[in-house]
């Protein structure tokens, strides 16, 4: 059941939130052992919030689609009186004093939480294999990672411990995971979702974001997310839009691109052919469909490590005194963060603007451009490098490389189920939007996962 079912059930009293409830911390209960997707469950504040739901729709009070809905935040979301450690043992006992902004619209808009999913340490890095508090684990097959850093998001949703879980992205981090978990994973356009209350790993490339089991649910999400924040100084102006895509909605006449240059090299043969019959959707619903030459994507990559390094390394410079608290893997990337030079820093940035540009000047031919999201499907836990269309690469690098040039331009980017590989792995499909269309890139996705019917299964040991 998705969240516009489960709204469906609940306005029809045939289902009650507290029912609801009851039943993802069931799953949560029996799976959680398997796969460690939350670091907290909060059972009583959860039960709690589904009574106060139920006694409020009875009373014909409606707060809308999220209403009576339970939902997980990623332990990177600030809640009060409710412990929050990113994964970290920096903050292993940290106990906030107030809740952000995300949590606070997510509780306007009537939604339950359910507790904290677990991640990368720090939020820094694609595996979720955490060393202060053991590994998220992949639903498909434990013995694999489920992508990071909103790696227990990605679990919790696609066995049914929660209907929506919320990720925050700085390079894939909310993609990745969808990808990887076969659940919808929506990026907003920088500025999109306030930030306001969620611990930082970098000053301009965090982006927070739904992972759901539809296109329609994470727009759903977006709708009660969306807007200015005035305690978040990079928080957008602009007007919000109306997100949820139509039943049956066209994609006739839609502009898709389709990269003639990097998106398919190094790509496992599974993942592009997915990625291709996906295009070849498209085209069939009457989408106009045609290759376009991307900008310089690996130089866009270079561009995005450069600044995560240098912000990130910046963000946590205070706790220099605390090496022996980092993992080895992050300690070694704020240890290079803190070698690279300014001048590094300072053209990484002025090099971001022109090819903001150039990507502008892209979609003005295109609306939506698709690409796979990874270039292989998860891997075990512990593998450090991975064959990518038969060449070794650096599996951080390697999960990234689709996905983090996005971030650096601050579009949105979803990624959704289009497949699965040989061994019953998850393949994603990206389409990428312009800044702030996320109307038309939810529409266009909706209409592709309309079509198809990878995002309805399940992983066999848990519902499938």
């Amino acid at each position: 059941m998705n969240i516009q079912e489960a709204g469906a059930e609940l306005r029809a009293r045939r289902v009650s939130s507290r029912e609801l409830t009851a039943a993802c911390l069931l799953a949560i209960e029996r799976g959680n052992g398997k796969l460690n997707a939350f670091l907290t469950v909060t059972p009583e504040h959860a039960l709690a919030a589904a009574e106060t739901a139920d006694r409020e729709l009875a009373a014909g009070t409606d707060r809308g689609p999220l209403h009576g809905i339970p939902i997980a935040l990623k332990d990177v979301f600030c809640t009060k009186g409710i412990r929050t450690t990113c994964g970290s043992l920096l903050y292993k006992d940290h106990v906030p004093s107030y809740d952000c902004a995300v949590a606070e619209r997510l509780a306007a808009a009537g939604s339950v939480m359910l507790g904290k999913t677990h991640m990368h340490e720090l939020a820094y890095g694609v595996t979720s294999n955490n060393p202060h508090f053991g590994p998220v684990r992949n639903p498909w097959n434990t013995d694999r990672v489920p992508g990071g850093s909103s790696g227990g998001s990605g679990a919790a949703v696609a066995t049914g411990m929660a209907f929506m879980a919320m990720g925050s992205d700085t390079g894939g981090s909310i993609r990745v995971p969808g990808a990887f978990c076969n659940t919808a994973g929506l990026k907003p356009t920088y500025g999109r979702v306030s930030r306001f209350g969620v611990m930082p790993l970098d000053f301009s490339l965090d982006h927070m974001g739904p992972l759901t089991r539809t296109v329609r649910d994470a727009a759903l999400c977006l709708q009660a997310l969306a807007g200015r924040d005035e305690r978040d100084e990079t928080s957008s102006h602009a007007a919000v839009d109306s997100y949820l895509p139509a039943e049956g909605v066209s994609i006739r006449g839609l502009r898709v691109g389709v990269p003639s240059n990097f998106y398919f090299e190094q790509v496992d043969p599974d993942v592009a052919a997915a990625v291709r019959r996906m295009v070849q959707l498209a085209a069939g619903l009457g989408a106009q469909v045609e290759m376009v030459t991307v900008p310089d994507i690996a130089g866009l990559n270079a561009i995005g490590r450069v600044i995560l390094l240098s912000e990130a390394s910046a963000v946590f410079e205070r706790f220099a005194d605390r090496r022996s608290d980092f993992g080895v893997d992050v300690r070694i990337l704020f240890d290079q963060g803190a070698l690279l030079p300014a001048t590094d820093y300072v053209n990484a940035q002025r090099l971001r603007r022109q090819f903001v540009t150039a990507f502008l000047q892209l979609f003005a031919g295109i609306d939506v451009l698709m690409t796979p999201t990874t270039p292989t499907v998860a891997k075990r836990i512990g593998e450090s490098t991975i064959l990518a269309g038969g060449v070794e690469e650096d599996f951080r690098l390697a999960a990234t490389r689709m996905v983090r040039g996005i971030n650096v331009l601050g579009f949105p980017a979803i990624s959704i189920p289009c497949g699965f590989d040989g061994e019953g792995m998850p393949i994603g499909l990206q389409m990428i939007g312009r800044p702030f269309a996320e109307r038309e890139l939810l529409a266009a996705a909706a209409a592709l996962e309309d079509a198809t019917e990878f995002h309805k299964r399940m992983p066999p040991e848990f519902g499938g």
